[in-house]
């Protein structure tokens, strides 16, 4: 089974403000949806409240959710309460994309990540990725600092376990 963590963080690991993610990086959406498209997605509820009604479910992938909240529902998906559980239901290769608690539960089941490195600091950041261990993690990718359409900097970061 492959288990990547998908997420784009600021220089200091932040993932989100306000249940939103504080930039906009059009080629970071569309390698998130070349890396993630065709298989399975796993999320937190908050990160699946995140999502503009209009993509919701995300297209062209299998779409899990995760809560607590027993009755709650999410049309187009399917819903369990733990990271396990949903790895279980999908039974393949899924693309964990948040948010902060879902990789931190997921962090130790999972074989590969995915990083977007956006050149920014956001004040005021509540949600947080987990920290890449050296000892655990081996970079196989480092891309080149590039500029966005809308001038900010980024680059592709990819790991795999040790």
């Amino acid at each position: 089974m492959t288990v990547s963590l998908v997420w784009a963080q600021d220089r200091a690991g932040a993932i989100g403000k306000g249940n939103t993610i504080p930039w906009r990086v059009p080629e970071d959406m569309a390698h998130f949806k070349e890396v993630t498209g065709g298989g399975a997605v796993i999320m937190g509820r908050k990160t699946w409240e995140s999502l503009p009604a209009k993509v919701r479910p995300l297209p062209g992938r299998r779409n899990v959710v995760i809560t607590r909240n027993p009755v709650f529902e999410a049309p187009g998906a399917e819903v369990t309460d733990d990271v396990a559980s949903a790895l279980d239901l999908v039974g393949g290769t899924a693309s964990i994309m948040g948010g902060g608690e879902i990789y931190a539960a997921a962090m130790s089941l999972a074989t590969r990540l995915r990083i977007t490195e956006i050149d920014v600091r956001v004040d005021g950041a509540d949600a947080f990725a987990p920290d890449v261990d050296p000892g655990l993690w081996e970079p196989t990718a480092e891309g080149e600092w590039l500029y966005s359409s809308t001038g900010t900097l980024y680059r592709f970061l990819d790991y795999r376990r040790r």
